[in-house]
């Protein structure tokens, strides 16, 4: 019979794990208990429901513990593991409530912010529940929502659904939400496929010889569709795609920040602190040797690559991919995939030490996207990850190890998050905060909202599509047009 005291020793040698492991487990709390001194402890109780559930129970809804308001007070929906909170938080803004239906990111979520107020489903609750968890009078203001509702039912590498997925209804759900709460700034952030998703779209089964597409099947009818209920709701709204590493995020990921202000203003673009090759001024991107350094080796949590895989990966040295194979191996190392379209950029890639890395994923190991240490036969542990990611090492992310790549590779980075907050606390301040002039913010061309809206409203024939019954959509096309950027809508041009 298992004792009802246990040490970490006594748990590893039950599940026959490294007592290292358990801890790691207890950390995270993967498995309930406490820590006394440098030993840890925990109970039979815990290690039988980690048997037999492999988690712990997620945490129920609860509200704001009772205590002062914060002087600029924000409101999270879609809240994940934090990334985007975080870095508002770091520029001054504080979080009441959490809104996540996801049950390891609300263990995540409760293990960092146990006073928090934590909502689930976002169809649940109403605007005044919603002010009622988060420990809200009827005359407190709101200062920031901020949210980043699930991203796939527009993304190019899906299969783009929209509105018509339960997922981009989400982001109608939120902006439902925004016009209810009334709050004086909120945030949306999504993929660089919103930019170019239509409002709807005929499957091509229903299309006959005549078939013509409807002004509303054009590229950038779905967020014109946003904009319109956004700014009908009073708020001026402005948008652009940036580049993570423009913000000294160690990481190239391009996201999508729509900033919205309830005075009808539009704020400012974010505020590059860094720059490739140190253009306007500014310091270098940050890279992944800067992001790594001083890690403890002796703690990483991490996937194995399959031995078909490290055969090659032992071929390839810091900074390369498939492509610096010898050419004889090109087909054994891709397989089928090797007369597919498209760059293959994401098979057998290993970081270089030098640059920022990749765009994280959910899993690094993932045939197609893999991520690979520059130097170790591995793919990059969650504790990098993490780092990568910018969230603190003491950042308690719960669940198991694919559990924990998904939540941190989901998130929006720290830094990212807190040049939203930089800017919005500068409105709200009286202080000016201006981008230098031609910044290249992302790859793209007529990303922002003046540039992509007067083209896209000549490619939607002059005028914003009405919202109707939406339906699955092929990604749009994408065309270089020099100096280094891509247009998002070439056919406009």
């Amino acid at each position: 019979m298992i004792p009802e005291t246990l040490t970490a020793k006594q748990v590893a040698d039950i599940l026959g794990v490294s007592e290292q492991r358990v801890r790691t487990l207890l950390r995270l709390g993967a498995i309930e208990g406490r820590q006394v001194g440098k030993q840890w402890l925990t109970t039979e109780t815990a290690v039988n429901t980690y048997l037999d559930e492999g988690a712990v129970k997620p945490p129920e809804d609860r509200p704001r513990k009772p205590g002062p308001l914060p002087r600029l007070k924000a409101l999270s929906f879609f809240s994940g593991a934090m990334g985007l909170d975080q870095g508002l938080e770091k520029a001054g803004i504080q979080f009441l409530l959490a809104c996540e239906s996801d049950k390891t990111c609300r263990r995540t979520i409760t293990a960092n912010k146990p006073d928090m107020a934590l909502l689930g489903d976002v169809w649940n609750y109403d605007a005044s529940e919603i002010r009622v968890a988060a420990g809200l009078g009827p005359q407190d203001e709101i200062d920031v929502v901020v949210g980043g509702p699930p991203c796939q039912a527009f993304s190019t590498a899906g299969a783009r659904r929209g509105f018509h997925d339960e997922r981009g209804n989400a982001l109608l759900r939120y902006v439902s939400l925004i016009l209810a709460l009334r709050p004086r700034f909120a945030v949306i952030e999504n993929v660089r496929g919103l930019l170019s998703a239509p409002l709807v779209h005929t499957p091509h089964a229903e299309r006959g010889l005549d078939w013509q597409p409807d002004p509303a099947e054009r590229p950038g009818g779905a967020l014109m569709h946003v904009l319109g209920q956004l700014r009908g709701g009073g708020y001026g709204v402005s948008f652009n795609l940036y580049n993570a590493a423009n913000f000294g995020v160690p990481q190239s990921r391009e996201r999508v920040i729509l900033l919205c202000s309830r005075d009808g203003r539009k704020l400012p673009h974010l505020v590059p602190t860094h720059s490739q090759g140190g253009l306007f001024g500014l310091p270098k991107w940050r890279t992944l040797r800067e992001a790594l350094e001083g890690l403890d080796h002796g703690a990483h949590d991490h996937e194995e690559f399959p031995p078909d895989r490290l055969r090659f990966y032992r071929m390839l040295g810091p900074g390369q991919y498939w492509r610096h194979l010898p050419k004889e191996l090109h087909r054994e190392a891709l397989g089928g995939s090797m007369d597919a379209s498209g760059g293959k950029t994401g098979f057998l890639r290993r970081l270089a030490w030098d640059k920022p890395s990749c765009t994280l994923v959910t899993s690094p190991t993932m045939p197609a996207t893999d991520i690979c240490h520059p130097i170790e036969d591995r793919p990059l542990s969650v504790q990098e990850y993490a780092r990568i990611q910018q969230f603190p090492d003491d950042w308690i992310v719960c669940g198991s190890l694919e559990d924990r790549y998904k939540q941190i590779g989901n998130a929006v980075p720290v830094g990212l998050g807190e040049a939203v907050g930089r800017v919005i606390v500068a409105h709200i301040e009286g202080r000016d905060t201006r981008a230098p002039a031609g910044f290249p913010f992302s790859r793209y061309k007529d990303t922002d909202e003046v540039t992509w809206e007067a083209r896209a409203i000549r490619g939607l024939g002059g005028h914003a599509p009405k919202a109707t019954g939406p339906d699955p959509v092929a990604p749009a096309g994408l065309q270089n047009v020099g100096d280094g950027q891509l247009a998002l809508f070439p056919e406009f041009a």
